[in-house]
């Protein structure tokens, strides 16, 4: 059902909206903008955002304006925006709704999440707007994006939540609430907001040629950021020490899990929290101080978000038990031999074997001291080929039995009759485990 009006809405919240107008100096007509810069999709999906950048512009150095949005966020003058709104911008001027224009200065940034946090001395009291509760948000609520496509001040549109928790290739923190309410170049930074006038996100991207399709950081994302952004003026994220991936469904059967949530921990990496705590490869990590995590993209926010230093519960499962640990989180940084090995045979099975060696590691994309048995090659319309065995998969493990050397694999194999399945657990570079099933 559509609302009788959206007016109420609006008028509400327009006094808290502001229009953001940036200048930049561009040095020899590089690129100024490089939100989601390195899309491993390969084509920037957002350059509508800012039009298309040319690589070869002028030598000479020139002024670059751009337009944006934001919301004031308390009396004081701090106002939220998106980080590609202001980042290396020499000048920032702030416009309310009353038409009065202020300088602003940024007083932090954060890239990862591209949010960013900017303050106004304004002589006049401020009207903030009110913060909401994205996880309240179901598919399907009403939503109204407010701000300045095109330049066109305190613009008003109107649609519904399409979608959420989408991943849209901006890095490891996406997160997004999609939305098909109209989302256009200089609605970045401003509110999505919801039926009672509360924010729910911040508008932040376009699909290039979309129709109908706009991307809002969900502002419980928001909230532990923009505090410590104002605290601070940057961002400190939790760090656990883990390689992880999701469970897929034959993971979950192989280690015999009942409830099919959680992480599957890929590596642990040495001196780090989670190695300090005892937290080992293959254990399945399903709760974080009490708080469920059924996907890489959550438990990522979870200890992204939680205080460095902070005494945090992990709860996992290991050999069908469960575990809980509790490990002090280290501040996160975002910033080979030449041994050889002959290919062991095993004809029946169609695929040849490697000794894992550090050379090799460092070829697959490996740790130097990781264990298993690598496939260096397969027989053409053999029995490892047909069920999706690649080279340079890792074997790990044999029927739930650990394998570190070809004597190891062959002596695991040899426990089967012919006619009866093996199990693999694979290591497989770029993608995580993979479990395959192999009739011997």
């Amino acid at each position: 059902m559509v609302p009788a009006n959206f007016s109420e809405l609006a008028k509400a919240a327009k006094p808290s909206v502001v229009n953001i107008r940036t200048v930049t100096t561009v040095k020899g007509g590089g690129r100024v903008f490089r939100f989601f810069h390195g899309n491993p999709h390969g084509k920037n999906p957002f350059e509508e955002f800012w039009g298309p950048q040319q690589e070869n512009g002028p030598s000479r150095d020139f002024k670059q304006r751009s337009l944006g949005s934001g919301f004031i966020i308390d009396k004081e003058g701090y106002i939220v925006t998106n980080n590609h709104v202001v980042e290396k911008a020499d000048q920032i001027t702030v416009k309310l709704a009353d038409e009065k224009e202020y300088d602003a200065t940024v007083v932090g940034r954060d890239s990862k999440t591209d949010l960013a946090l900017i303050k106004i001395e304004a002589p006049d009291e401020l009207i903030p707007i009110k913060m909401g509760d994205s996880g309240k948000l179901d598919v399907g609520d009403w939503v109204v994006a407010i701000g300045s496509p095109f330049g066109l001040e305190q613009t008003v549109t109107a649609g519904i939540v399409s979608a959420k928790g989408r991943t849209i290739g901006a890095g490891q923190y996406d997160d997004f609430i999609q939305t098909d309410a109209s989302i256009n170049p200089g609605n970045s930074g401003g509110p999505l907001i919801n039926m009672q006038g509360e924010v729910v996100g911040i508008n932040t991207a376009i699909v290039a040629s979309g129709q109908g399709i706009g991307f809002a950081i969900p502002v419980d994302m928001a909230k532990g950021i923009i505090a410590q952004l104002k605290t601070s003026g940057e961002v400190t994220r939790g760090w656990l020490g883990v390689g992880i991936q999701n469970l897929t469904p034959d993971l979950a059967e192989y280690y015999r899990l009942e409830d099919k949530g959680g992480v599957l921990v890929t590596q642990v990496f040495k001196g780090d929290p989670a190695e300090k705590a005892g937290i080992r490869a293959n254990d399945i990590i399903t709760s974080v101080d009490g708080k469920s995590v059924s996907s890489v993209r959550e438990l990522s926010s979870v200890i992204a978000n939680t205080r460095v230093g902070k005494r945090t519960a992990v709860t996992y499962m290991r050999d069908g038990k469960k575990k809980t640990v509790y490990v002090e989180l280290a501040k996160r940084n975002d910033t080979v031999s030449q041994e050889k090995s002959e290919p062991e045979k095993t004809g029946d099975l169609g695929m040849e074997l490697m000794e894992f060696t550090p050379d090799y590691a460092k070829q697959f994309g490996y740790e130097e001291d990781e264990e298993g048995v690598l496939v260096g090659g397969l027989t053409p319309g053999g029995k490892a080929e047909s069920a999706d065995v690649k080279p340079g998969d890792l074997i790990k493990e044999v029927n739930h039995v650990k394998v570190s050397s070809n004597k190891a694999f062959t002596k695991e194999v040899k426990k089967v009759d012919e006619g009866e399945a093996l199990s693999f657990l694979i290591r497989r570079p770029r993608v995580g485990f993979v479990v395959i099933s192999i009739e011997r």
